[in-house]
């Protein structure tokens, strides 16, 4: 059993969750964790990187001269690669770099992330985070209360998508704001600490429905 402070904007102690470890699988499967990461690092990997090869630049394919009896190198058409104008020797192409994981693997793996930031004291739950405008030095300020180091990155997770929370933390480095519905082992684990609202924890721990169909193969 994981026993949770809860805290108020004021880094006040206001209320305690105990939490048992089951909901979040038990235990940390590291070997998922390392799959999930690697595919959400590939789904954000652009491979639009392409040259022209020999057969997409303009020139006739006719070979220049006789190959032999002028005295000359040897040489092909007008497009090869030693000529300039000509295409790319062994030219990039676009490349799909996607992976796939089924939709349980992907649950479990983000439930192991999250223990994981449970067990290594590195989750923080606060109560009304709500901003009624746009305030990035408020949103610090909270930061600091709850003891969250400026150098360590942060993901706050929101129940909803709040905008002007979203707004509020945007100029800050190294953090970074989702909603429970496209939280995902890969955001995890690449920062330090989390930073939960209280309803966003709370629907994870219940296994809200509305939880469950975050589909972040695309980010």
């Amino acid at each position: 059993m994981i026993e949770l402070s809860v805290y108020n904007t004021q880094g006040e102690t206001v209320d305690s969750l105990k939490v048992d470890e089951s909901i979040f699988g038990g235990r940390i499967r590291y070997a998922l964790l390392k799959q999930a990461i690697v595919m959400y690092q590939a789904n954000s990997r652009v491979g639009t990187a392409a040259t022209k090869g020999r057969s997409m630049v303009t020139g006739s394919g006719r070979k220049l001269f006789r190959q032999k009896g002028t005295g000359s190198a040897r040489v092909g058409n007008i497009r090869t690669g030693k000529r300039v104008g000509g295409g790319v020797t062994f030219a990039k192409e676009v490349n799909d770099f996607r992976k796939q994981m089924p939709k349980k693997q992907r649950r479990l793996a983000r439930d192991s992330a999250i223990l994981a930031k449970l067990l290594s004291n590195n989750a923080v739950v606060i109560e009304g985070m709500v901003f009624e405008r746009p305030r990035t030095t408020e949103f610090v300020g909270i930061l600091n209360k709850l003891r969250i180091p400026e150098k360590d990155s942060c993901l706050v997770t929101t129940a909803q998508y709040d905008r002007n929370l979203y707004k509020s933390a945007r100029n800050v480095n190294k953090i970074s704001v989702t909603s429970v519905v496209e939280l995902n082992a890969g955001q995890i684990c690449s920062h330090r600490k989390m930073l939960f609202t209280k309803d966003a924890f709370m629907a994870i721990v219940n296994k809200d429905e509305n939880t469950e169909e975050g589909n972040w193969l695309d980010s």
